[in-house]
């Protein structure tokens, strides 16, 4: 990677290690390194416009005056736009933790290095750098009342997008999940955050869920028709699961549209399993009698343990972006990651990786052996009557 366009900070206490530091990034390529010996004096040259204008600061966590942890609590507070590289002599489990808490009070972290840096573990967190973004022109999607929310339901205004579920293995689509999105009349199209809030406050999220339900099965029958076969994937609310009608309803849904069960999965958020009530894990096992498939959304982020897994009929276990993008070049993401792979493999079970958003990312799973990839890599999510060109172009590439 090319940085002599780069201006670094080296906030480093001592003297010889600063020095150090400071010709290990010349030996690099830097074109431009200014140092600090405290945290005060790097606060004042990161803080939003700050002059000249810092891109990669190198912050020791031991540093006088201001130590690393508030330095960090203080940049992001103060809306610092340099990435930050983290330091330190502690273990490699402690920076990890580090970075975490970087990364919950909003700063950009390209990682941590351990002492003593040396060019080769120096590097590669160099890499992960990239210019930042031009700030957006639009405002932020405006949020909708529920009951302007419920006039687009009648209205038919919803539609399903679709992202394309990858088979590692072999490059094959497999499957496409389900996204809301609302063609809004006057603000185009609009994602779940100007409406999911508003039918979780009026507990109605279901007629959410019915309307992509029969939406979704809808498109899936034309794509078929277009001879293009393949399944689906619905996120669902437990709360709609819950219904004692869901199971006539949704039968009465695939045979209106011609759709088999074994087309459908159902993905339920990992909190979800923490339900004891024997109706709602009688209704999921009913569920798998019938063909549907099972997954379970967000793995990481809940409290389930393997006895509360092993009681549901899951077909695929879909493990959480968080614990998927990094996982190349952060040992403990990549541990966890591993976990997750291996208890899917132990329960024999298919392995999905959510938040795939880079080439490394998709060869760092695929030589892990999980099963299925999606994410941006691949593709965005996209109407039903653009997959089928979407589709070719694919399979072209593989």
């Amino acid at each position: 990677m090319d940085i002599a366009h780069l201006h670094f900070l080296v906030a480093q206490a001592d003297l010889s290690g600063r020095r150090a530091l400071v010709a290990l990034l010349s030996q690099l390529g830097a074109g431009q390194v200014t140092d600090v010996a405290d945290g005060p004096a790097a606060l004042q040259m990161l803080e939003a416009g700050a002059t000249p204008l810092v891109n990669v600061a190198l912050i020791d966590l031991d540093l006088p005056g201001m130590d690393g942890l508030t330095l960090l609590r203080r940049l992001g507070d103060a809306r610092c736009t340099a990435r930050l590289i983290v330091t330190g002599a502690q273990p490699a489990g402690l920076l990890f933790s580090v970075e975490t808490l970087a990364e919950a009070f909003g700063i950009e972290l390209l990682g941590a290095v351990a002492w003593p840096v040396t060019a080769i573990s120096l590097k590669p967190v160099l890499e992960n750098y990239t210019p930042l973004p031009r700030p957006a022109l639009t405002s932020p999607e405006p949020r909708f009342a529920f009951e302007q929310i419920g006039i687009g339901l009648q209205h038919r205004q919803f539609e399903p997008y679709f992202q394309p579920k990858i088979e590692l293995a072999t490059g094959q689509v497999t499957g496409l999940e389900v996204f809301a999105r609302w063609n809004h009349p006057d603000h185009g199209v609009l994602g779940p955050a100007s409406f999911i809030d508003a039918l979780v406050e009026a507990g109605r999220v279901d007629f959410l869920d019915w309307s992509m339900i029969e939406l979704s099965v809808e498109r899936r029958r034309w794509l078929l028709d277009q001879g293009i076969a393949i399944a689906i994937s619905l996120n669902i609310a437990p709360e709609t699961l819950a219904q004692p009608t869901f199971v006539s309803r949704m039968t009465a849904c695939l045979e209106r549209h011609g759709v088999e069960a074994a087309d459908v999965t159902f993905e339920i958020s990992e909190s979800s399993v923490l339900n004891t009530d024997p109706d709602f894990i009688e209704r999921l096992v009913r569920l798998r009698m019938m063909g549907f498939g099972l997954a379970i959304d967000d793995y990481g982020t809940g409290r389930s343990n393997l006895q509360l897994l092993a009681r549901i009929p899951f077909t695929e276990l879909k493990i959480d972006r968080s614990f998927v993008d990094g996982a190349s070049r952060r040992l403990p993401l990549s541990t966890v990651l591993r976990s997750c792979l291996s208890l899917a493999h132990s329960l024999e079970r298919k392995s999905v990786a959510v938040g795939v958003e880079t080439r490394r990312d998709w060869d760092f799973l695929q030589a892990l052996g999980c099963t299925y990839a999606q994410g941006y890599h691949i593709a965005n999510p996209m109407p039903a009557t653009a997959f089928p060109a979407w589709l070719s172009d694919w399979r072209q590439y593989f």
